[in-house]
């Protein structure tokens, strides 16, 4: 909660410094005359100012908590829905700037006209801010991931959570949020598109029987399927022999799932199958160690 409010404080700030620096840049070079603006600056325009500012934030309010109250499954409408929520703020921001110095009697329109020397200097720096935007709207029309996407960015994995105007939120499996620019949204792995594959690999003595077992492992694969459906999009499937290590075999085994059940399934099969071999006598080998005594 401090985080959110020191974000809110700097963002305010930052805010602030940027209009400074903007009416300074405009008064140097005479692309801002204040002396010719008529600002009527009363108490009841003042107040006319707080009651409608205040007004279009609880209305901005009202609307984003409707549009947070739907849960729809399909993920491109979750993206949509998160992308308005976003715009809904500039859009708020923009309309009580504007509407607000209307009321104080200043006009818009000549100060729009006027600040084409401001607007050049904004827009070299905030050459990366049009990318985020530029960026976002493209990635929203190409439909390349959405909210409740599994994705990978620059090795981070997680679910899209979120995506604004600016920045997409992705978190991980242990809650960490990476907050990444739209701009910076490349190279994106989308990993909701396709059945993702659990991998299992198990041991077992070179004494077994192979052939035996192969043969059993079929009945012991639709088993571990009718128990675990909720998981598994197929029966597991046997690969064959993975490698010939010091003390043991190792086989390889794999099943379809989605994304997000992509670890869970791999244990999920691990232990099906450690049963599942102790079910048919055959034990998987472990390290020991043998000490030698002299008499």
């Amino acid at each position: 909660m401090k985080n959110k409010l020191l974000g809110r404080i700097i963002k305010i700030a930052v805010c602030v410094t940027i209009v400074g620096i903007a009416i300074l840049v405009g008064v140097l070079t005479g692309a801002l005359d204040f002396s010719q603006v008529p600002v009527n600056i009363t108490f009841g325009a003042v107040l006319k100012v707080i009651l409608m500012a205040a007004a279009i934030i609880a209305a901005e309010a009202v609307i984003s908590l409707l549009l947070s109250l739907p849960k729809p499954k399909n993920h491109r409408m979750r993206s949509v829905l998160s992308i308005v929520s976003s715009l809904l703020k500039y859009v708020a921001f923009i309309v009580i700037l504007c509407w607000g110095l209307s009321i104080l009697g200043v006009n818009v329109s000549t100060i729009v006209a006027s600040v084409g020397i401001i607007a050049l200097v904004v827009g070299f720096s905030a050459e990366s801010l049009i990318a985020d935007v530029v960026t976002g709207a493209f990635m929203l029309f190409e439909n390349q991931y959405n909210v409740g996407d599994i994705v990978e960015v620059d090795g981070f994995r997680g679910t899209v959570t979120s995506i604004g105007i600016r920045t997409t939120c992705i978190t991980d499996p242990g809650d960490n949020v990476k907050i990444v620019n739209n701009s910076a949204m490349k190279n994106i792995l989308n990993r909701s598109d396709k059945l993702s594959r659990s991998i299992s690999e198990i041991a077992v003595p070179y004494a077994t029987d192979l052939e035996k077992l192969e043969e059993e492992i079929p009945a012991l694969m639709d088993k571990i399927y009718e128990r675990r459906q909720e998981v598994f999009k197929a029966p597991p499937k046997y690969l064959g022999v993975q490698e010939l290590a010091e003390s043991s075999v190792i086989l390889k085994f794999v099943v379809n799932v989605d994304e997000k059940d992509i670890y869970s399934g791999a244990r999920l099969l691990n232990r099906d199958l450690l049963l599942g071999f102790r079910s048919l006598g055959v034990e998987c080998p472990f390290p020991q160690v043998d000490v030698h005594q002299d008499k």
